[in-house]
């Protein structure tokens, strides 16, 4: 079934318990490019998988850095879509579970926020353990305190996930009574799995191309920018 913006965003104001399950799309209009379309960062490379991974993290380092200096947008500001959710929050029952690691979600104000894939702006020393600065890794991969390689806390390929992440984003999504899945594909595992803890069969998809999910759902084909600004 396929809805419009004005539909879809009727059906969020009138939900009282609702978990946004956010992807980069969401994340666009603010200037941030997302992965995989003809502008995204990963269009042209070989290996983009590679350069995000644990192994080229460790065998490459100098590429790693390299390639992981372009994710950051550090004047990036939310848009409307971040800002709604954040407003969301105030009245109704509101979880995001976001596969976003561009931290605009809190920036917007968002508190019940599960950050799924880490963030770009919490870093650590991966030799003495300590918490640096993002401005910090900016300058340099290497720590000024103890010499160690300096990395941002997300996840990279062929890493696994924290326990305490997936429990909360399980139980974000179990309680949601409208669950909205915006901006994102919905391909990349182990996100897309979230859909199966649902407990409601109010589904909803908000993304520019139509996704295939193993539930029923509503499909509304179109920019979240569209909807949200409709709230």
């Amino acid at each position: 079934m396929c809805s419009t913006p004005a539909q879809a965003a009727a059906k969020i104001q009138a939900a009282q318990a609702i978990t946004f399950l956010t992807g980069a799309g969401v994340s666009t209009a603010s200037g941030i490019p997302d992965y995989r379309s003809l502008n995204g960062v990963y269009h042209d490379l070989e290996a983009p998988e590679y350069l995000l991974s644990r192994d080229c993290l460790e065998a490459e380092p100098k590429k790693f850095y390299d390639f992981v200096l372009r994710l950051y947008h550090p004047k990036a500001q939310p848009n409307v879509i971040h800002q709604k959710i954040a407003e969301l929050e105030k009245t109704k029952s509101v979880w995001t579970v976001s596969q976003n690691i561009d931290g605009l979600h809190q920036k917007a104000g968002s508190r019940h926020l599960v950050n799924f894939h880490g963030s770009l702006y919490h870093c650590q020393c991966r030799k003495c353990g300590k918490s640096v600065p993002w401005q910090e890794y900016l300058k340099s991969d290497r720590h000024e305190g103890c010499g160690g390689q300096l990395r941002p806390e997300i996840v990279l390929y062929g890493e696994g996930f924290s326990q305490s992440v997936l429990d909360q984003a399980v139980t974000a999504v179990a309680q949601g009574g409208l669950i909205v899945i915006v901006g994102t594909s919905f391909q990349v595992h182990p996100f897309c799995d979230l859909i199966h803890y649902a407990t409601t069969d109010q589904i909803m998809a908000i993304n520019q191309t139509a996704l295939s999910l193993p539930v029923p759902f509503d499909m509304v084909q179109c920019s979240g920018e569209e909807v949200f600004s409709l709230l």
